[in-house]
C-alpha cells in the first residue's frame, strides 16, 4: 500500500514537471517571435549588442531570454512648439510652429544606438531652435509681418540642409503664429493708421487738383470763347443786332425814350 502511494505521487510529481516543462517550452517558444506592426520598424539587440539591422513590419525570430526588442514608429509625426527669438531690430517674436517628419525606417537601429529613444530632444529640437533664430533674426519685425511665408521657406531650406538626414526625411514646418509685445503691435498698428490716412490725404490732394484743373480749363475755354465772340463781334456790327433779335422774348419795353423801337429798323 505504501508504494502504491508513493508510485501515484511520483506520477502525480511527473505530471506536475511534464506540465511545467510544457509551459516553459511553450513560452521559450512564444519569446522567441515578435511581430513589428505597420508604420513600425523595430531594432533587436542580443545582451545588449545591437544588431546592425532595422527589422520592417512582419514576424520575426529572436533569441529568447537573451534578446529584447525596441519599436520606433516611422509614420510621419507631428511636433508643435514654441521659441522665442529677436528679429534684426532687436524686437521679440514669439513664435509658434509645427515640425513634421518622418523617421528613416531602414536606419532606425543606427538612431537608436547613437541617440537613443529620445532623439526629438537630441536631435531635432536643438537644430530647429537654433535654425529658427538665425533666420528670424534677419528679418525686420515689421517686414517679418508680411513676409512670413518666405521666411519659412528660408527655415525649411536651412531645416534640411542642417537635419541629420542619416534619421530624418520629409521635414516640414509651418509657422502657426508669431507675436510681439502689446506695445510693439500697438505701435505696428499706429503706423499702418498713419500710413492709410496718408494715403487718403495724397489722394484728396490729387482730386483738389484734378477738380482745379478742370476749373481752370473751363475758365481758359470759356475766356477764349468771349474772346472769338468780341472779335466777331467787332468784325460785324450787325451781328450784334442780330444776337440781340436771337435772345428776343417777342414783347417790346414797357417804356420807351421817345417813337423808336430799340435795335429793330422797320423801315420807312
Amino acid at each position: 500500500m505504501y508504494k502504491d502511494e508513493k508510485s501515484e505521487i511520483m506520477k502525480w510529481v511527473k505530471g506536475i514537471g511534464f506540465s511545467v516543462l510544457g509551459i516553459i517550452v511553450v513560452c521559450l517558444l512564444w519569446g522567441a517571435f515578435f511581430v513589428v506592426d505597420a508604420g513600425e520598424a523595430a531594432v533587436l539587440s542580443r545582451l545588449g549588442k545591437v544588431e546592425q539591422f532595422s527589422y520592417q513590419p512582419g514576424v520575426s525570430f529572436k533569441a529568447p531570454l537573451i534578446s529584447g526588442v525596441t519599436k520606433f514608429d516611422v509614420r510621419t509625426r507631428t511636433l508643435k512648439e514654441k521659441t522665442s527669438c529677436y528679429t534684426a531690430d532687436m524686437q521679440t517674436a514669439e513664435l509658434d510652429y509645427t515640425i513634421t517628419y518622418n523617421v528613416r525606417k531602414d536606419n532606425v537601429h543606427l538612431l537608436y544606438m547613437l541617440v537613443g529613444k529620445d532623439y526629438e530632444v537630441k536631435k531635432i529640437i536643438p537644430v530647429l531652435n537654433d535654425v529658427i533664430k538665425s533666420n528670424i533674426g534677419r528679418w525686420q519685425a515689421q517686414e517679418l509681418v508680411s513676409n512670413r511665408d518666405s521666411a519659412r521657406v528660408d527655415v525649411n531650406m536651412d531645416l534640411k540642409a542642417k537635419i541629420d538626414n542619416r534619421f530624418f526625411e520629409n521635414i516640414t514646418i509651418q509657422f502657426n503664429n508669431i507675436d510681439y509685445s502689446d506695445a510693439f503691435e500697438k505701435s505696428i498698428e499706429a503706423k499702418v493708421i498713419a500710413g492709410q490716412q496718408a494715403e487718403k490725404a495724397i489722394n484728396d490732394t490729387r482730386r483738389i487738383k484734378e477738380e482745379a484743373d478742370q476749373k481752370v480749363i473751363a475758365a481758359k475755354a470759356d475766356a477764349e470763347a468771349m474772346t472769338i465772340k468780341a472779335e466777331a463781334l467787332a468784325r460785324n456790327k450787325g451781328l450784334t443786332e442780330y444776337e440781340a433779335v436771337q435772345k428776343w422774348d417777342g414783347k417790346l419795353p414797357a417804356y420807351m425814350l421817345g417813337n423808336s423801337v430799340p435795335m429793330i429798323n422797320l423801315g420807312k
